[in-house]
């Protein structure tokens, strides 16, 4: 009987959390503070939700960091997503053969 009572408390708070700022902001923001932050919140959900995926998805969480590391820098460099997963690929390939 518990798990149904925690159900529909997940998901009357997940129907707020979305209702809500429906309901309650009905004009445009104006907030420079606000619409930046509301801007960068899906870039840090994916970093947060990716970054210890990219560590933990190999055998060595040293293949990882490194290949977080240089995809990192390659893309910064200007390579595109194809180019930088390749790299990202070798570097993890590479490094496990030796660690």
């Amino acid at each position: 009987m518990n798990k149904y009572i925690y159900l529909g408390i997940m998901v009357g708070v997940s129907c707020l959390i979305r209702v809500l700022p429906l309901t309650l902001i009905r004009k445009q923001i104006k907030n420079k503070f606000i619409k930046s932050f509301l801007y960068y919140v899906p870039y840090v959900t994916l970093a947060v939700m990716t970054f210890p995926a990219i560590i933990e998805a190999t055998s060595s969480p040293v293949a990882g960091a490194f290949a977080l590391i240089l995809g990192i820098i390659a893309s910064w460099a200007g390579l595109g997503l194809f180019p930088v997963s390749v790299i990202c690929c070798l570097v993890v390939f590479i490094l496990e053969l030796f660690i």
